[in-house]
């Protein structure tokens, strides 16, 4: 894994991930704007979906349907937490841009705007991950992340353990994917839903894990799900799947407040 500072190969290619527009390699000099604590930043407020992290979901369950998505025709799937029913609609955004606090802020938002990307040199995919930060959020007027003398802060210790452990849970969750799609327990589902007042809503690109395949599967399949602790996340992912309910009473909610005039959410 590298860490700020590391040299950077001629011929690097780094990829942004999800919701990143142009990532840099983080240097010690930088100043970095950080969100203060529980403002959502701007690329996170039109998001209906967020990638979760496989100890995340236990909490995530509580508020969030919990679901498998692949770009790939079911090569590879990735975990996602949805935050709303619509395109572009973050149903657990508040009027003053703060993350409701009666839910769970995923970590995929509170690294922002720090990451580790994946890193290409002269075409070829390298196994470490390198320290990135969202080119934007370097600032002049920013937060230091280290002192003059190179020593990191404790602001930058706190972010760079959140970094490290959530990059290490994208990997079993990963894992997880992986497993599940081997053993032919994902299958693909439409979100149809109809409100009392406007036009029927529908999510579809999405995949659960079905019931009936995780009753009938082999049992040595089933040891290997024990083995790797994969059972309480699944059964959390299962019981999320009610708060698709829940997110369509929670934005009736906020469309009759967005009404009442002098309310807002």
């Amino acid at each position: 894994m590298s860490t700020p500072d590391t040299p950077v190969a001629d011929g690097l290619s780094i990829t942004p991930p999800f919701a990143y527009t142009e990532i840099v390699p983080l240097r010690k000099e930088h100043r970095v704007l950080v969100p203060r604590a529980g403002k959502i930043p701007p690329p996170f407020r039109a998001l209906n979906a967020l990638p979760l992290s496989i100890v995340e979901f236990p909490l995530a369950a509580r508020d969030y349907p919990i679901v498998f998505v692949t770009a790939n025709a079911g090569q590879t799937y990735v975990a996602f937490a949805v935050l709303g029913l619509e395109a572009e609609r973050n149903l657990f955004l508040m009027s003053d841009n703060t993350w409701d606090k009666r839910a769970y802020l995923p970590a995929y938002v509170r690294r922002y705007p720090f990451c580790m990307s994946t890193i290409t040199v002269d075409g070829q995919l390298r196994e470490e991950r390198l320290v990135c930060v969202e080119q934007k959020a370097l600032r002049d007027k920013g937060d230091r992340m280290f002192d003059g003398a190179g020593a990191p802060l404790p602001d930058w210790d706190r972010q760079h353990k959140l970094l490290i452990e959530y990059e290490a849970d994208l990997l079993r969750t990963n894992e997880m994917c992986a497993t599940l799609a081997s053993h032919g327990l994902l299958e693909p589902f439409t979100m149809q839903a109809q409100p009392n007042a406007g036009t029927p809503l529908a999510l579809s690109g999405m995949a659960r894990v079905a019931e009936h395949k995780l009753v009938e599967l082999e049992p040595e399949k089933i040891r290997t799900l024990m083995q790797r602790g994969y059972f309480a996340p699944v059964y959390a992912h299962m019981a999320s799947m009610g708060n698709f309910q829940r997110l369509l009473d929670r934005r009736a909610s906020l469309s009759a407040r967005a009404n009442v005039p002098g309310v807002s959410a």
